[in-house]
Parts: C-alpha cells; structure tokens; sequence
C-alpha cells in the first residue's frame, strides 16, 4: 500500500475527534517509529510503498487512537529534554511545561562546584531525576514514587540514558527523611481537581494514571503540605524546594509554604501565561521546630 494513502485513512477516521494537525502528527510519529524515515519523507518519495507488515503497525495504532490510547503509550516512549524515555499506563507521559521546571534547577546549579544531593518526590518515568542527573555537573538524585511499577519504568531510562540514580519505593505521605539531607528537592505532583476532568482530554483522563493526576476538590493542596514538611527538615540551609503547580493556587501554595518557613519565594509563569512553577528556598535551620 502506498504510505500516502495510509495518511488519508489516518485523516478520514481520526480528524473528527483529534483535529487536522494533531492526526498529521500522530502519523509522522508513525513513519518515524517504525520506518525509520523523516517527516519529510513523504514529500519527497510521494509514492513510497510500504509492507504488509509494516502496514499492520499503522492500523494497529489507528484503532488504538481511536479508543483513546495515547499515541506515547502506543509507541513506548517518548522525548523529554532531548532524552528518550520509555512510557506505559504506569506513568505520566511528560509534559513540555515540566521541562521549563527542570530547566529552571539547571540555571541555578549549572555552576555548582560541590555535590549536590537531589530528591525528585513522585519520578514516575524518572524525567526530572534522570534530566538533573544528566545535565547538571555533579549530582547523586533520589528518585522516589509510591508506585513499584513506575519505579521499574524508572530505573529502565536511567539505564537507556546512562545515568546513576537511586530509587526510592515510599509515600511522601509517611516519608521519613533524615535532617538536612537534600540540597534540592523537586516534584510535580498530582494537583489537576476532580471538578476539571469534564474539561480534559479523554485519552489524558481515561489512560494516564490517575493517582498521579487528580486531587480531591476540597484538598487541592494535600501533597503541597506533605511535601511542604518533608521540604522544612529534609532541606540543607539555602537548599531549594521547586515545585509544578496547578495555574489556580500560585498564591495559595505560596501561603502554605510560608507558613512552613521555606522563604525567598518565586512563582514563574510557563510560555502559555499560566502560573505554573514556585520555588522556595529555606534559611535558619535552627530556628525551625517541628517534624514530619
């Protein structure tokens, strides 16, 4: 069949429920996948014919997108920093804003002379862990998730991106955490309201792990406070908390981390305009009370 031809079924069946310029995507991510071509391909070889069996991956893929699989999860991977992670139903497919997060941390370490101990709360795919890891000069990063199932998707792309990085299996909920241990901690945690599904995506809400999106209306800020204390004892002096928030609560979070004494706070905006980003530093360790 000519590959052309599979793009127009791609059109015909999908553009209703994707959209025009998102289906041409998928299919490019396609060719790419299991050709081995470039996008630009087609252009030039208009007629191109591919085999049967190469043909029986696109329409695979054309009935999975039609029930709402990601088209990441049909592929197995995805790209985050120009890194190449493995992603299943077990973890989060990463977002380009989370990227923005973590670029962050590297602006502010890229010089850093001494070893810098890096805690990631909730890995996932270990994008951020495994990013930090690799872009910033010397790092030792925990990775930490409640999940044994993304934590082995986890140690898979520290592997494939030749990193070092420890894994962590617990609860940030009922973390112990030794003193003054971390001299970054980061998360994206879950913070998208259960009021908002009706407004997502489907293939987001249905196929992407819930416990790592959704949070209870009436406690939009459950793991902001959990990470919040394990930040004010976990934390060196000047150590710095980074945080992906949802674009309502810039304040409210700010709030919850001033009253837990974490201090110089900042919130940044992603390159949509949205409040997306708080980092927060702690001083004066010994005037802290309190523990997890």
């Amino acid at each position: 069949m000519l590959l052309k031809e599979i793009k127009n079924i791609f059109h015909k069946e999908l553009d209703h429920q994707f959209g025009k310029s998102e289906v041409a995507h998928f299919f490019y991510y396609f060719v790419e996948h299991y050709l081995g071509l470039p996008r630009f391909h087609l252009a030039i070889h208009p007629q191109w014919i591919i085999t049967k069996e190469e043909e029986s991956h696109f329409f695979k893929g054309l009935a999975e997108l039609k029930n709402g699989v990601p088209v990441q999860y049909i592929l197995g991977s995805t790209t985050f920093m120009d890194l190449r992670f493995m992603v299943n139903e077990h973890v989060l497919i990463p977002r380009p804003e989370t990227e923005e997060l973590v670029q962050w941390v590297i602006e502010d370490h890229k010089s850093s002379k001494k070893m810098l101990n890096v805690l990631d709360i909730g890995t996932g795919s270990g994008c951020i862990a495994i990013a930090l890891a690799k872009y910033l000069p010397s790092v030792h990063v925990t990775a930490l998730d409640v999940s044994k199932e993304a934590l082995a998707v986890a140690r898979y792309n520290a592997k494939v991106n030749k990193v070092n990085m420890e894994c962590l299996e617990a609860d940030v909920r009922t973390l112990e955490i030794g003193e003054d241990a971390y001299d970054i901690i980061i998360s994206n945690p879950p913070y998208v309201l259960e009021k908002e599904k009706p407004k997502m995506q489907d293939h987001v809400k249905n196929a992407e792990p819930a416990l790592a999106l959704f949070v209870p209306d009436l406690q939009p800020l459950m793991y902001y406070e959990y990470i919040a204390k394990v930040a004010k004892k976990g934390l060196r002096k000047g150590g710095g908390l980074y945080l992906e928030i949802n674009e309502q609560f810039g304040k409210e979070v700010s709030k919850l981390l001033r009253s837990h004494n974490l201090m110089n706070i900042e919130v940044r905006q992603d390159l949509h305009g949205k409040d997306r980003f708080i980092k927060s530093e702690v001083y004066q360790k010994s005037d802290l009370q309190g523990n997890l």
